[in-house]
């Protein structure tokens, strides 16, 4: 089953059901673009390699492009996201769990934008769709277990390679800029920070815009009252990208400065060389959570990375209180997250 935007825009039109889901669906998205995609230009804006406007223009293209190009080579991540839960046979009891999931992902987005912490928005998106499909079976069963190990795995992989690769990266290159005239290296590592900003942001797109997408098939599928598990993923139309993209981009434009201020001024004072290092690390990573299906959190990874730049000159150069903050909301995301999905779920499905 493929949809043309004429064909969506219809639906928009005339189910009001689907007019609800889509609603929900790009507010979660907005929320990712205000809380998880400031991170991959963070360190530009701190380092003073881009201006803020330029930075988030930079983003939204290659936000764009990661999406475009990484699913159309390697949409791992988004089948591990569309076969990690089973809302069962009853595609209406399902369309509602899905609304839960997305009204649980902005509540809990809302919140942690208000305090100014990066919490994550891929593990808020796992916590929420596992709580509602918890609510809609009574029980873990629509849970799959095979699909889920992969988000520990992505755990793992954010959080010790990304801390690993950015005290590697930092001291490799300190190193082999240590006799150079620091002042003949200002205009490179300004450019090479901005090509790691780009880096970070294509790989963003690549993670988090598959995720989205996932779900935003799977809404269309099920209200169209086919279901998902039966059927599979349809194919991803270019709208889709484009419009997730441009969504995206809204999110970090209105919201991006609290994040931006929270990962590139306030955890660590980076050079320009570190914020290179920092994005590569990153990028790294999300390269291979990619190329694996893992799904990782942008925001743990690269702000893992950016801890461990810091490291590499002194530890006491990390602001380890906010580092702390971000850890706990972490922590809290899958529980809390999952709660709030699990009870807007039932209620929903008590009222509806």
């Amino acid at each position: 089953m493929t949809i043309t935007f004429s064909d969506f825009l219809q639906q928009l039109i005339s189910s009001p059901p689907f007019l609800i889901t889509v609603v929900l669906i790009l507010s979660a998205i907005i929320v990712n673009g205000g809380t998880d995609a400031p991170n991959a230009i963070a360190t530009c804006v701190s380092t003073r390699s881009m201006a803020p406007k330029a930075a988030v223009v930079m983003a939204a293209v290659f936000n764009l492009l990661g999406i475009i190009v990484m699913t159309k080579l390697c949409p791992s991540v988004a089948e591990t996201i569309y076969k990690m839960v089973d809302f069962g046979s009853d595609t209406h009891n399902a369309l509602i769990a899905v609304c839960s999931a997305m009204i649980a992902i902005v509540v809990w987005g809302a919140a942690a934008w208000f305090i100014g912490i990066p919490t994550s928005q891929s593990h808020s998106l796992i916590a929420g769709l596992t709580g509602a499909a918890i609510a809609v079976h009574n029980g873990v069963s629509g849970i799959n277990g095979g699909e889920w190990i992969k988000v520990l795995y992505g755990l793992v992989l954010s959080a010790g390679l990304g801390f690993g690769l950015g005290w590697v990266l930092s001291k490799l290159t300190a190193g082999i800029c240590r006799n150079m005239d620091r002042r003949r290296t200002t205009g490179f590592f300004r450019n090479a920070q901005v090509f790691g900003g780009a880096l970070m942001a294509f790989m963003h797109g690549a993670q988090d815009g598959q995720k989205f997408i996932s779900v935003f098939m799977l809404g269309l599928l099920l209200v169209n009252g086919k279901n998902a598990g039966a059927n599979g993923m349809m194919q991803i139309p270019f709208w889709m990208m484009v419009l997730c993209a441009i969504v995206m981009a809204t999110g970090t434009a209105v919201a991006g400065s609290r994040i931006i201020k929270s990962v590139g001024m306030s955890m660590v004072k980076l050079e320009r060389y570190q914020g290179f290092a920092a994005n590569v690390a990153g990028a790294i990573c999300l390269l291979i959570s990619n190329l694996t299906g893992w799904p990782v959190s942008t925001t743990h990874t690269n702000t893992t990375a950016v801890m461990g730049v810091g490291a590499s000159k002194r530890m006491s150069a990390v602001n380890w209180g906010v580092a702390k903050d971000m850890a706990l909301t972490w922590i809290l995301t899958f529980p809390g997250c999952g709660l709030i999905g699990f009870i807007v779920a039932k209620v929903c499905l008590a009222i509806f």
